[in-house]
């Protein structure tokens, strides 16, 4: 009976690490995401709503409705800006978009 005791206790670590590693995996994709946002994104988004342009993804008729659409736009605008990105970069980037305006659920 300890055996399986110790084992629950060690998968339940195991599973607490694995979280908590998760967690700061997602806060390091906001972060690489934000940088890459504010560095590519930022410009065109306030030439076309003025302001920083955050109005973009706070507008009452904003294009992105789900997690999915998201991926698409931020896809979209790395085809359409030639920024290159890889899909990790666009991954930080739709996590970063996500976290701060949208809080879809994936």
């Amino acid at each position: 009976m300890r055996h399986t005791h110790t084992s629950i206790a060690t998968a339940a670590t195991v599973l607490a690490l694995s979280l908590g590693g998760a967690s700061t995996a997602l806060a390091d994709d906001i972060r690489v995401g934000q940088e890459l946002h504010s560095d590519n994104c930022i410009s065109c988004h306030a030439d076309m709503v003025g302001g920083d342009g955050s109005g973009l993804y706070t507008r009452d008729n904003r294009m992105v409705g789900s997690h999915d659409e998201l991926v698409a736009q931020v896809n979209n605008c790395n085809v359409n800006l030639g920024t290159n990105w890889f899909d990790d970069e666009v991954n930080a980037v739709v996590a970063y978009l996500n976290a701060e305006y949208y809080q879809f659920d994936e």
